[in-house]
């Protein structure tokens, strides 16, 4: 990833998640100004007006789109064809996308035609490089994509605005595109034959989607380790549960990565010793076999989006050096679907994990001594207090649900559109509910995070406990800047909702040596 201060520069090579993160977040862009770029963009683009010329048959060109590919288009009604595609499809529903969601689908849209096989004009991707520089972006509605043809009906809201219709966002307000290209004396652009089709069919919604998705899988998983430790802590475990040569033995890369962050936040022995508890509940002493399977995920995740990214995914491609137009299905969003449909699995098991550990800190039959439901009120006031009780439920709550949003999307394909897309991805579905679990999941985290801090206090307070490690001593020092102990019982409501924001801001800096 360049440096934040400096345009990313586009030349058709390729980008990581970061990459389309950091645009989002309001990064600039610009197109590379090397001629052999520029030359193989216009290339594709005048190859299909040669093509034009001499009345070649181009599927979505010179005819109808899916299954009305067999009629043909008339010449004087071609500059009209891009027009209906983006038009018949304004017909998405449900909520709208965030503008820095909507500022990731014109990236990923962007980087994908950048590599050139899409048959497109320098002056659409330079149109493109605008609406993000500008901070223009398209309110798209999430719902209506079933991820193959690609994202054609959300997209079309992309489409849309370059053309001066439907709506933008303004500095985060929400205003009619004609009235704005108005006031700034912009013309709406022409797209070419093939440019509605180029922009509207690939998978740049839910793989923009998926990045935020994945992002905040690798933030869950690192927290969950800082929590399992805490935890730990708090309820007196067994800090040996993490003995690198009891991990040595199962050989999973991410499993003893978070068995390693969880023992140096212990500060447990190298060569430990059988503690007089053998052993603890699964939920603390199975945590990195839990966390694990993210961490162990995330690269191939990394590796399937990636690629998304960086793919030409429209259809037809255009092969400049032999002179062909290519018809396939690189619209069809499978890889995205599996790595959404898998990730919510196994980031909704972490928040399972975490509901049991916070189930063990407030029970006294399991957490060792300390006060039922983690209540800080004073003896004679323990009758009138109930301390993370209602959170615990809460956070039971929250786990059903993201339990119960895993079933996987990709399965429930339909045949749509006349049969001609009669097998398709769901990309779009799985990331948006990936998007749903991991809120869940950050809820339940935080509920956690919240109590355990409260738990290493009240454990550090006994008469023969230990000395928090010092990296969790640190940790509680910082959350207790703003989050006060929980004394006599308060509404928790705006705290944890601080803390949900929190997580999604990544606030805390976690395991940064490795």
């Amino acid at each position: 990833m360049q440096h934040p201060d400096k345009p990313l520069i586009l030349d058709g090579s390729d980008l990581r998640i970061e990459d389309i993160l950091a645009i989002a977040q309001g990064q600039s862009v610009r197109l590379d100004s090397n001629p052999q770029f520029r030359q193989r963009i216009e290339a594709g683009n005048q190859f299909l007006e040669q093509l034009l010329a001499e009345d070649g048959v181009i599927y979505g060109v010179t005819t109808g789109y899916g299954d009305s590919c067999t009629r043909a288009v008339p010449s004087e009604d071609l500059a009209l064809l891009p027009q209906q595609l983006y038009t018949f499809h304004g017909c998405g529903l449900g909520q709208v996308l965030s503008p820095s969601m909507a500022r990731a689908v014109v990236a990923v849209r962007l980087v994908s035609l950048c590599r050139g096989y899409s048959g497109v004009s320098m002056e659409l991707l330079e149109r493109l490089v605008w609406l993000l520089n500008e901070d223009l972006m398209p309110v798209i509605p999430e719902e209506g994509s079933v991820g193959a043809s690609g994202d054609l009906t959300p997209l079309s809201y992309l489409a849309a605005v370059l053309c001066g219709e439907r709506d933008i966002y303004v500095a985060g307000e929400r205003r009619p595109t004609a009235e704005v290209y108005a006031e700034r004396g912009i013309q709406p652009y022409q797209l070419k034959p093939k440019e509605g089709l180029a922009l509207m069919n690939g998978t740049a919604v839910m793989t923009a989607l998926a990045t935020f998705a994945w992002q905040r899988a690798d933030y869950l998983s690192r927290l969950a380790a800082r929590i399992t430790a805490l935890t730990v802590y708090a309820i007196d475990g067994n800090p040996y549960h993490f003995d690198p040569q009891l991990f040595a033995a199962k050989p999973h890369p991410g499993q003893n990565l978070c068995a390693a962050r969880i023992r140096a936040d212990l500060h447990a022995p190298v060569a430990p010793r059988n503690s007089p508890r053998l052993q603890d509940r699964y939920s603390t002493r199975c945590a990195p076999h839990v966390i694990g399977v993210v961490e162990d995920a995330l690269p191939w995740w990394r590796q399937f989006l990636e690629n998304e990214i960086n793919s030409a995914n429209d259809n037809p491609l255009i092969d400049i050096e032999a002179g062909r137009v290519m018809h396939g299905g690189h619209f069809y969003g499978g890889h995205v679907a599996f790595t959404m449909d898998s990730m919510k699995q196994a980031c909704a098991n972490i928040a399972d994990l975490l509901d049991r550990q916070l189930a063990q800190l407030v029970d006294t039959r399991f957490n060792h001594g300390l006060p039922s439901n983690l209540s800080g009120a004073e003896p004679a006031r323990a009758a009138l207090n109930h301390g993370y009780k209602a959170v615990q439920i809460g956070a039971s709550a929250w786990t059903a649900e993201a339990l119960k949003l895993t079933m996987p999307a990709s399965v429930f394909s339909r045949s749509t559109e006349c049969h001609n897309q009669d097998k398709v991805s769901m990309g779009t579905i799985a990331a948006r509910d990936a998007l749903r679990v991991l809120t869940l999941c950050e809820q339940v985290t935080a509920a956690t995070l919240h109590a355990a801090c409260q738990g290493v206090e009240l454990r550090s307070q006994l008469p023969d406990s230990p000395e928090v490690p010092e990296q969790l001593a640190a940790f509680v020092a910082e959350f207790r800047q703003q989050f006060p102990r929980l004394g006599e019982d308060r509404a928790l409501e705006a705290e944890l909702r601080q803390l949900c924001q929190q997580i999604l801001d990544r606030h805390w800096r976690l395991y940064d040596a490795e």
